[in-house]
């Protein structure tokens, strides 16, 4: 099963090597071995085949990092962080969320602004550093309409909700409270890779008391429909929507027929081109809007 996801161009090749490099410099200590490690990762991409989405190079480069460090989950330190400390604004962000004058919009605009806890992406933010955007995502412009969002919901027999990242899970809880969860089954990645949300995360969160979650049987900070599981595949075609969590979704499913809707913060300029919205923009875009040009691209989730 293929989508007509973006291909990797030049212009992602930089913001690659940037990945890498935070990556080394999170979860390795030493600085000649963090050397030797960036230096393997950086032919890595150089052999990568960027005809595939930066999600599947992403992939590649995480692997190698397991691969040599011998270890499982190289972020689950930074994922554990992330999600005590999204634990901790979550009963705030519920009463400011009840605040507004439509709350189910802000559970969209907190859904999509926990999408910066992000460990793979240019403007990645802690998630005591979102406590204090919180004031401006009520007024930012939402590129999109939560309301379509409510609408495609209330009228699919059955959802697909695709997980991004850790902590950030908190803040779809948030979301997902708001929509029909008697018809939502979360997805979360297969295996661990960057701060993406797994099935631990998702327990966490107490998301699984919630809805069912299952893993996508991949371990690409995406979702790569060839290489996830074939149960996944199989909801993911009959799904009546899709609700994509951030970027890499969105350059991994983007132009796919099937019904997605992405919910993602714009974090970088190649992407900001493509959907219309500058760097920092909430977007809410069905798949078939911003449709990509064959070698026009982006990177992370």
């Amino acid at each position: 099963m293929a989508s007509s996801s973006m291909t990797t161009a030049i212009e992602c090749v930089p913001c690659l090597a940037r990945q890498a490099a935070e990556a080394v410099t999170q979860v390795v200590e030493d600085p000649a071995a963090a050397e030797e490690l960036l230096r393997t990762l950086l032919r890595e991409i150089a052999g990568a085949d960027w005809r595939g989405s930066p999600p599947v190079v992403a992939q590649r480069i995480h692997r190698v990092i397991r691969r040599e460090l011998d270890c499982r989950d190289p972020y689950a330190k930074i994922k554990g962080d992330m999600n005590r400390a999204a634990e901790r604004l979550v009963p705030g962000l519920r009463e400011a969320m009840a605040g507004q004058a439509d709350p189910r919009e802000a559970a969209v605009r907190l859904a999509i602004g926990g999408n910066l806890l992000d460990s793979g992406a240019m403007t990645q933010v802690t998630a005591e550093d979102l406590a204090h955007h919180v004031d401006s995502i009520w007024t930012q412009p939402l590129h999109g309409s939560a309301e379509d969002l409510f609408r495609a919901a209330d009228d699919a027999r059955s959802i697909l909700y695709l997980a991004d990242n850790a902590g950030e899970i908190y803040f779809d809880r948030l979301l997902i409270e708001q929509l029909p969860v008697e018809k939502i089954t979360l997805v979360v990645r297969g295996s661990p890779v960057l701060n993406d949300a797994t099935v631990e995360d998702a327990v966490a969160a107490g998301l699984t008391e919630l809805v069912p979650v299952i893993g996508n049987g991949s371990d690409a900070p995406g979702t790569v429909l060839d290489d996830c599981s074939q149960e996944f595949r199989r909801r993911f075609e009959t799904a009546d929507l899709v609700i994509a969590k951030g970027q890499g979704n969105y350059e991994s499913l983007v132009g796919t027929a099937r019904p997605v809707l992405f919910l993602f913060t714009v974090k970088c300029p190649v992407v900001a081109r493509q959907v219309g919205a500058p760097v920092g923009a909430l977007v809410v875009s069905p798949a078939g809007t911003a449709t990509p040009s064959p070698r026009t691209r982006m990177v992370h989730d």
